[in-house]
């Protein structure tokens, strides 16, 4: 009978934790880069260019790729298979917004299958001078989202997302 309340106790507490736990969540980071809005959006706009910048890319040197359809346009999608640091997936480009913005949709099919929205943000602050803003957002659902109490992910994508910008800027600005 103590194993049977046990067990319900668990549960409740399971149950509890996935009601209260964060199910959507947003994080973003931007860099100041020294070029013209135009030059940056050109690049960025490419999947191929991502493995310049990407720290997921230097996780696994060896990843596998493949660009479906033509880069730089709606449906355009980068296939990858990578070890477990990256796992596999895909992203797919959502919408082009000329000199504003560039929506993704991330899926990713291992180690966990999942879809999230990523985003490049980009805005002119001077005539050579570009604010990028790079994002990523979506939604866990129950019970998968009781996993957010336990991983920051504000935090690690944060880190990672602060990373990949830094070698953006370095890309951009080295002639």
């Amino acid at each position: 009978m103590l194993i049977l309340y046990i067990f319900f106790g668990i549960l409740v507490l399971f149950i509890m934790a996935a009601v209260l736990a964060p199910k959507k969540y947003d994080v973003r980071r931007s860099i100041l880069v020294d070029r013209s809005l135009p030059e940056v959006f050109e690049y960025l706009k490419y999947l191929k260019n991502q493995d310049q910048w990407s720290p997921w890319s230097k996780r696994d040197p060896n990843m596998q790729k493949e660009i479906r359809g033509t880069d730089g346009t709606v449906g355009a999608v980068s296939h990858w298979k990578g070890n477990k640091k990256v796992g596999e997936g895909e992203q797919e480009i959502k919408s082009i917004i000329e000199n504003e913005r560039i929506d993704s949709e991330l899926r990713f099919l291992k180690p966990f299958k999942s879809t999230s929205d990523a985003y490049l943000l980009v805005r002119a602050l001077s005539d050579t001078k570009t604010e990028v803003t790079w994002g990523f957002s979506g939604t866990h659902k129950p019970p998968m989202n009781v996993m957010m109490l336990f991983f920051n992910m504000e935090k690690s994508v944060g880190t990672d997302f602060e990373a990949g910008l830094r070698d953006l800027k370095l890309q951009l600005e080295t002639p």
